[in-house]
């Protein structure tokens, strides 16, 4: 078959519209202490041994790494005081915390950080992929500059900040009943739009790990729990 001479043309492709900006996937940070005995959970102690104690928190750190895990994320970091073990899954980077305060341990975390970001601690082993889910889908930062989520207890389980700036953690007053409120106030204060996360228990005490062993029973902290024996009858 001959060639035509001059080759049809191409009809032109329509101009695809300007996608909006928007931020992508977030990265989950969790700030974990080793789970050594007499270093972690010493409030449990007693009614638990500090072997039963670290146990309890090697649970908790676990649990809370495999909802991270199984959460859509840009990038997934533990900020580490001490070594990773074995309780460590794959598909995580290791940061080791900087030194100080509480407040200069977060502020340096975030900082170690670019784009939407956002933190949780490793004593809320009921945590899940659903509950973190509204501050890392793609339209969690719109219309909206930091997360919140506050404890129980007057702290914060959580904190995603759009942009990572650590002068918004430096100072804040922390391991008080008022940090969670101070925390809250420094972001609003600073002109940040805010959006609040579902309060959550820490894990403190002896009664806090019964109760939230018993919001997350299915869990490895759960099991943990009721296999260990106190020092003292409950």
């Amino acid at each position: 078959m001959t060639a035509p001479a001059h080759p049809p043309e191409r009809p032109e492709r329509p101009e695809r519209p300007e996608r909006p900006e928007r931020p992508g996937p977030t990265t989950l940070l969790v700030i974990a202490k080793e789970p050594v005995p007499g270093r972690v959970k010493t409030r449990l102690t007693p009614p638990f041994t500090p072997d039963e104690a670290a146990e309890l928190a090697e649970a908790a750190l676990s649990d809370t790494l495999q909802a991270v895990r199984a959460t859509p994320a840009r990038r997934r970091v533990v900020v580490l005081d001490g070594r990773p073990g074995h309780w460590l899954p794959d598909g995580f980077e290791v940061r080791q915390q900087g030194p100080g305060g509480l407040d200069e341990r977060l502020a340096a975390a975030f900082a170690g950080s670019t784009g939407p970001t956002l933190l949780i601690g490793m004593d809320t082993p009921q945590v899940t992929p659903q509950l973190l889910a509204p501050a890392v889908d793609f339209g969690a930062w719109d219309d909206c500059d930091a997360w919140f989520g506050a404890a129980e207890d007057g702290g914060f389980w959580a904190l995603g900040l759009a942009v990572p700036d650590p002068r918004l953690l430096r100072g804040v007053p922390m391991s008080t009943g008022r940090t969670g409120a101070a925390q809250r106030a420094r972001l609003t204060a600073a002109g940040l739009r805010v959006r609040d996360l579902p309060p959550l228990r820490d894990v403190d005490t002896a009664d806090d790990a019964e109760r939230v062993a018993a919001a997350a029973p299915g869990g490895r902290f759960a099991a943990t729990l009721a296999r260990l024996t106190p020092v003292t009858g409950r």
